[in-house]
């Protein structure tokens, strides 16, 4: 079997921007990589079908015209494909968002974060309302976490984990909520509007 180019040229990418080369080969060949944003396209158009727990390997395999057997030199298992799509896209949030943080400019940080994910609305819709939602959300909470440890507490009346935790639920949960409505519904400046208040009124409120 071939390897199928990614259908949504949107989709094809908000993958690539984070793609990387198998572990395991070693280099960057332009196959390996096609396979490698096949098979994660695969999985995210699958989601949008049915449950994560109910797509198998061969399911994914079969989605994006790949060997079974090329799919284990991308990825251990189905999880691990997940968490690699996950982490990329949080990961380029977190880059956006971070870059503008150096100023103390929180509003254009949310606008950051919300321009991405509404160039990207098929791609975080699927992320954040499939079938890989709950798996999503961990990987936001784990990476909030990290990030979290290098930074000084915004206040001290509400413990550090927790607060990051908040935060990340929060911005999830208002991200999830926002793509989930018709495109064009509701405004990046206008949900990057709520989001700054809402964690400016509690999770970052001081002391």
């Amino acid at each position: 079997m071939k390897a199928t180019a990614p259908s949504n040229p949107r989709t094809r990418d908000a993958l690539s921007q984070g793609s990387r080369a198998p572990a395991s080969s070693g280099s960057r060949d332009a196959r390996a990589l096609r396979s490698g944003l096949a098979l994660q396209e695969a999985m995210l158009a699958l989601l949008e079908r049915k449950p994560f727990d109910q797509i198998t390997i061969r399911d994914i395999c079969n989605e994006a015209g790949v060997h079974y057997a090329t799919f284990f030199r991308h990825h251990q298992t189905k999880e691990s494909l997940l968490d690699c799509i996950a982490r990329d896209q949080i990961a380029r949030l977190n880059e956006l968002t971070m870059a503008i943080r150096g100023s103390s400019d929180y509003a254009a940080g949310f606008r950051a974060m919300c321009a991405y994910v509404g160039d990207h609305r098929d791609l975080w819709s699927t992320l954040l309302n499939g079938g890989a939602g709950a798996a999503m959300r961990e990987e936001w909470v784990r990476q909030s976490m990290r990030v979290a440890s290098t930074e000084m507490p915004a206040n001290s009346w509400l413990p550090a984990d927790l607060g990051t935790i908040c935060a990340a639920t929060l911005i999830a949960e208002t991200l999830a909520w926002w793509v989930s409505k018709p495109a064009g519904e509701i405004g990046i400046d206008e949900v990057a509007a709520i989001l700054m208040r809402l964690l400016t009124a509690s999770v970052m409120s001081p002391d």
